[in-house]
């Protein structure tokens, strides 16, 4: 992968980073992004949980709509990446949002997603 850490993606890090609420984050993504590049990201962070709470491949595209090669990157990501989806995964455990992912897909895992 290429090196990405340049001083404008340093200075875009430090832009999110000093986001205080839900809709500052939320205006701020809907001025920079387009709306599918919001959706696209929203949908990873779903796959990422629903991989993370046990489902396979097939029902995570059936479900979230999304194609079986983003899952894949999702997927290697979770395992072999630099544990941002890790550390978001643990910090929405904690909140409980992890079930409202869950629930919203009427997914029972069986798992405790508390």
């Amino acid at each position: 992968m290429a090196d990405f850490h340049t001083p404008s993606t340093e200075r875009l890090f430090r832009a999110f980073q000093s986001l205080e609420t839900e809709e500052e984050c939320r205006r701020f993504l809907e001025d920079i992004c387009t709306i599918r590049e919001i959706q696209d990201m929203a949908q990873r962070l779903d796959t990422a949980i629903l991989l993370e709470e046990g489902l396979n491949y097939h029902e995570i595209a059936q479900k979230v709509g999304i194609s079986t090669a983003t899952i894949s990157r999702v997927s290697r990501a979770l395992r072999y990446g630099s544990g941002g989806y890790r550390e978001m995964l643990d910090k929405m455990k904690q909140s409980g949002e992890i079930g409202t992912c869950v629930r919203q897909y009427g997914t029972d895992t069986g798992r405790k997603t508390e």
